[in-house]
């Protein structure tokens, strides 16, 4: 934590970006279902920040309103992380990730409609962008994409909502568990979510066998790197960020998402694809920075998993 707080925080925002950005990766070459892939990435990832906090000797009793909203904050990311990963086998790592980065408009929308929040007309602005951005990616012709393709957007979007949630309630966490660190939060977090993911592969009669070394690999990749060492980095970072920056550098974890698809995963992209992609990035940077009050109230000092962030998304 020492030799990281050393670090100029520009640094360790890029480097866990680029962590991150592997995110969509681990879980494509994992190859198991993406409640077994979800399930996976939080149960590892609660067990490496386990051990970070007895090392530390950071373990506390929680009881109350605080376990309350660390329980709710899992089942949001639980969810989050479900459509997140069933999205990727279906549109693929690069796409879904971005899709979950919508989050912000999402966001802001709650705080429009219900915390009566003013929003600037460069968020105005960035919705039709972003969407024209989408069209170029993915095409105009809605009826003419596979039914798992369209499925695979509509998860996409969901994970945007989803994990809108999460930042909302984390909020109330942070506010109520205060003198608690960021590596108990988010081991409390990753523990309620494999909790609530490890129920509903029980439940359903799901499989928690990891099929061969390259998924054990894979998975420990994403709750090792992605749930863990990625999200640290930029926790400690942010706060000493200008948002302005930091939410442009944030956009190197989905820009490097849809890069790792098209260079692993062979995913056939044209240069109006490419073009699209440009144009919803940038309708992304332009939502964050016209609600920049409510993004920043959600993200400073935390944003403890995704995707972004990786986001996971």
């Amino acid at each position: 934590m020492v030799a990281c707080r050393a670090l100029p925080p520009l640094v360790l925002t890029l480097v866990g970006a680029c962590i991150i950005s592997f995110s969509a990766v681990w879980v494509k070459l994992a190859a198991v279902a993406p409640p077994v892939s979800a399930f996976y990435r939080v149960f590892f990832g609660f067990l490496f920040l386990l051990t970070a906090c007895l090392l530390r000797g950071d373990l506390h009793r929680i009881n109350g309103r605080p376990l309350l909203w660390a329980l709710l904050c899992g089942l949001l990311f639980a969810l989050d992380l479900y459509c997140w990963h069933a999205s990727i086998q279906f549109i693929g790592p690069g796409l879904a990730t971005i899709l979950g980065n919508f989050q912000v408009f999402f966001l802001a929308a709650f705080g429009l409609l219900y915390l009566r929040e003013k929003v600037r007309l460069r968020f105005l602005l960035s919705i039709p962008i972003a969407l024209i951005g989408l069209c170029l990616i993915v095409g105009v012709h809605w009826q003419q994409l596979s039914p798992e393709y369209r499925l695979g957007i509509l998860l996409g979007l969901l994970t945007a909502v989803c994990y809108s949630g999460f930042l909302l309630i984390l909020r109330k966490l942070q506010g109520e568990g205060a003198q608690f660190s960021f590596f108990f939060n988010l081991m409390l977090i990753s523990g309620a979510s494999a909790l609530f993911l490890g129920a509903h592969l029980a439940l359903t009669g799901g499989s928690f066998a990891i099929p061969d070394q390259t998924s054990w690999l894979a998975l420990l990749g994403l709750g090792l790197l992605s749930q863990t060492v990625g999200w640290t980095l930029i926790a400690n970072a942010m706060p000493r960020m200008r948002a302005t920056l930091t939410g442009l550098v944030l956009l190197v974890q989905p820009s490097l998402s849809f890069v790792w698809d098209v260079l692993l995963f062979q995913r056939p992209t044209t240069l109006v694809n490419w073009l699209g992609v440009l144009i919803t990035l940038a309708a992304i940077y332009l939502g964050i920075q016209g609600s920049r009050k409510d993004y920043q109230s959600c993200t400073q000092g935390e944003h403890p998993i995704h995707h972004h962030k990786e986001k996971h998304p």
